[in-house]
């Protein structure tokens, strides 16, 4: 349900031909061309550099091929899915079973007055459920106002899945309201054909578009005036369990041409809700962009960080960093192979830059950072017009902090002591942001009055909030900032640091000299709350040292993880 109300469908055809099958950019006909079978699968299109005007655009700079690839050819296993989500099944092939779409109910409930308010103009464009007009508001507030309809045909609504994504878009669209770099709901209607859903128009074309017209790559700073606005966005609906599920540089428009035009993000097609303790498992999103964990089928908001990465990526190299001819090979490489910073420019960026990138395309998702973490990374923090807002990943932490044992919040403790100054700063933040009171301590309410203060409609939609009020509800002291570091601590993110063995290593000192005592391997498993039918002392010995039965290295490591017995290997 592609959003692509920024680009100039005749100035696409003509500077931009694409191949037959391409399925990424406005067909040259949209009277007769042919609706790809598998659309939310599509490459985003990047040129080679300095390639002929006439080559396809689906080519990747700074590889040299003697032609441009074919389109790519989706992985069998994904395409039944998408076909299954879309009702888009090949001629040849039998339908997959589905409500009988005369029985579907597509209805959604919308005012049915849009020509009575609005006057539609030209398409300005053209995605795989529908196209793009800009509009002028004949009556109501916006009289007088352009604005951007998104038109969406019901005859295209072949699946209960596809009205279901519609509806769930108007209501994320809806919901969301508020910050500077999401493109703004204004009504939704419909008739007996359509569903029509009014937004601010963006005149300054896509991110993309940006890209291409740079040669392909921006400088660092520019870069980074990118990447701040779409953290920040990003971040904001994270915080109200909105994941985006489709971020690449076609979903970022320009609200105009000036340079220094503020970015928008777009297209809340296939966006869904999440709880931080919950996993999505349905495969969406475009190929290129697509995180490993997508396509093993369990995910969260992490997904979109990835996304991010892919983008901070060609932003500043101007290739992607995985490629392959086709679908499948794309897929395989998101799963197996690493990006290249051998590669010119790479040694020439600076080594912040490389390391965001790094830590955004790490394949574990625990690793990965924050869109709020992102913001807070050395290469970032210190530009203008950054703010940090506030983390659902600190609820998550301090509630698993909370529910551990004494053992592992001393371990956790050890670990702490040994954070840079630069590496406390992201806590630093969060906790101010949970709003301590004046002997500096924050009580666990703190976490659900700083959600409120930054939540919108969608938190409720999105159940966040009734995590959230759990969490709130735990009984435990107050935090002073050193309590809350410990607590805030992600043992798996900073195993995702090159200095991590360091630390490691330091934190278990520590913990020898202040709180490693002799552990009886019964106590341990009752602290990890291992149950009767687990071998504990096959599982647990090499945890406690034979010689004077306390913790190991290899066990301190562990018990930071929080090891249960459900994550123990079966003897």
């Amino acid at each position: 349900m592609g959003l692509c109300h920024g680009k100039n469908i005749k100035k696409s055809q003509a500077e931009n031909p694409l191949p037959p099958g391409n399925t990424d950019g406005p067909p040259s006909n949209p009277e007769t061309a042919k609706t790809p079978s598998f659309p939310f699968y599509s490459p985003s299109p990047l040129p080679f550099k300095n390639s002929p005007a006439n080559s396809s655009r689906t080519s990747t700079p700074f590889r040299i091929l003697k032609r441009p690839f074919p389109p790519p050819s989706p992985a069998k296993h994904i395409r039944a899915l998408l076909a299954r989500r879309h009702g888009s099944v090949k001629p040849n092939e039998a339908s997959i079973p589905e409500e009988n779409e005369l029985g579907l109910d597509k209805n959604f409930g919308y005012p049915k007055q849009f020509f009575t308010k609005y006057e539609l103009g030209e398409e300005v464009g053209r995605g795989h459920f529908g196209f793009t007009c800009s509009a002028k508001a004949k009556k109501g507030e916006l009289k007088g106002q352009e604005v951007a309809v998104k038109v969406i045909p019901k005859s295209k609504m072949t699946t209960a899945i596809a009205i279901e994504d519609v509806r769930r878009e108007v209501k994320i669209l809806s919901a969301l309201t508020g910050h500077k770099n999401l493109v703004q709901f204004y009504d939704a209607q419909e008739d007996e054909d359509n569903v029509y859903i009014v937004m601010e128009l963006c005149k300054g074309g896509e991110l993309l578009d940006r890209i291409l017209s740079r040669g392909g790559k921006y400088s660092e700073e520019d870069a980074k005036v990118v990447m701040i606005q779409i953290l920040s966005v990003v971040s904001f609906c994270h915080l109200q369990g909105v994941v985006h599920r489709d971020l690449k540089p076609e979903n970022f428009l320009f609200s105009s041409k000036d340079e220094k035009s503020t970015l928008k993000a777009i297209d809340f097609g296939l966006s869904d809700y999440v709880k931080p303790d919950e996993r999505l498992n349905d495969i969406v999103g475009s190929a290129y962009y697509v995180a490993p964990e997508v396509l093993h089928r369990a995910y969260g908001t992490e997904a979109d960080m990835w996304s991010i990465g892919v983008i901070a990526y060609i932003l500043l190299c101007g290739s992607r960093p995985f490629w392959a001819r086709t679908e499948s090979g794309i897929f395989r490489a998101v799963l197996k192979a690493d990006p290249s910073f051998e590669d010119a420019p790479w040694p020439s960026l600076s080594p912040e830059a490389r390391d965001f990138v790094k830590r955004l395309l790490n394949k574990d998702y625990r690793k990965r950072m924050t869109a709020s973490q992102a913001l807070c990374h050395p290469w970032i923090r210190d530009c203008e017009d950054v703010k940090i807002p506030l983390d659902i990943l600190v609820y998550k932490l301090t509630k698993a902090y909370i529910c551990s044992s004494s053992l592992r919040k001393a371990a956790l403790g050890a670990l702490a002591k040994t954070l840079t100054v630069s590496q406390l700063f992201y806590l630093r933040e969060q906790f101010t942001l949970l709003g301590p009171n004046k002997n500096g301590c924050i009580s666990m309410q703190n976490f659900k009055t700083a959600l409120v203060k930054n939540s919108t409609d969608a938190v409720k939609d999105s159940r966040v909030v009734d995590y959230v009020s759990m969490v709130s509800s735990l009984q435990y002291r107050k935090l002073d900032f050193e309590e809350f570091s410990v607590a805030a601590i992600s043992v798996h993110q900073m195993e995702g640091l090159d200095t991590w063995e360091q630390h490691a290593r330091r934190a278990y000192e520590l913990f020898e000299k202040d709180g490693n005592r002799p552990i009886v391997i019964e106590e341990l498993a009752s602290e990890l709350g291992l149950g009767p039918s687990v071998p504990v002392h096959v599982v647990l010995q090499d945890w406690i040292r034979h010689s004077d039965g306390k913790l190991s290295f290899l066990g301190f490591v562990r018990l930071l993880h929080g090891i249960s017995s459900r994550s123990m290997p079966k003897a």
